[in-house]
């Protein structure tokens, strides 16, 4: 039974440039003041998530379904997310989460529910706060005892030189990829990706992938086929 949970970083660029704000990050992580939070939460639970749900429900009304029906969250809902700022203050509104309530997706998941969840939380006293997905995704899969993680971007997976498509690295032990951030040779926003990824696996995630989503059928050839066509990050 799937749950996803979904950013919406180039989107939320675009916003910014339209009124001409210049996105920046830090290790990957947007900076974010009140107004890009604004910005933030608008794009993730405004526009990304409801057109998430509705592609969901209207693929699934188009076939055999059983039953199954995407529903939007944010983790404001159910007190999905409890959140406190960012250890580096320089992020601003950017979150780190305290505590997942994962009572809601429980329920949900056994009425045949997909949940899609948009990563937006509350700190105690409701401030709102921006949180990466991918941190998001980890502790999820952790909290539910998920037997697979899956990270879908448009790149197709980890490689050891980003110049160099044939590169790819098909399958990645843990302390390899820990390796692999220390030496610098994972940059940019790949790096809260893999951190994540490690941190999945350090709590009982059985298997994290990284694959192309606009790769057609990237999931199914990741997973049922000997080679796949991605990454996979073993413990």
């Amino acid at each position: 039974k799937p749950v996803i949970v979904h950013g919406g970083g180039p989107e939320i660029s675009v916003e910014m440039e339209k009124r001409n704000k210049i996105p920046q990050f830090i290790n990957g992580l947007r900076v974010t003041d009140e107004e890009t939070m604004e910005i933030t939460e608008m794009v993730l639970t405004g526009k990304i998530n409801t057109r998430l749900v509705a592609e969901i429900n209207l693929y699934i009304s188009e076939g055999p379904g059983n039953g199954v029906k995407g529903i939007g969250l944010s983790g404001e809902d159910a007190q999905l997310l409890t959140v406190k700022k960012h250890r580096v203050p320089e992020l601003g509104l950017v979150g780190e989460v305290e505590k997942i309530n994962p009572e809601i997706l429980t329920i949900l998941l056994e009425k045949n529910y997909i949940p899609v969840i948009a990563t937006v939380g509350v700190d105690k006293e409701g401030i709102r706060y921006n949180i990466n997905a991918d941190t998001v995704a980890s502790l999820i899969a952790i909290s539910l005892q998920a037997e697979k993680l899956i990270y879908l971007s448009d790149v197709d997976g980890i490689f050891k030189d980003f110049k160099d498509p044939s590169s790819l690295i098909s399958s990645l032990p843990i302390n390899q990829a820990k390796e692999l951030i220390k030496s610098g040779q994972i940059q940019k926003g790949m790096i809260p990706k893999v951190d994540s990824a490690v941190q999945a696996l350090e709590g009982g995630v059985n298997k994290v992938h990284f694959l192309n989503g606009k790769r057609a059928h990237s999931i199914l050839l990741e997973l049922f086929t000997d080679s796949g066509i991605g990454t996979e990050i073993i413990p």
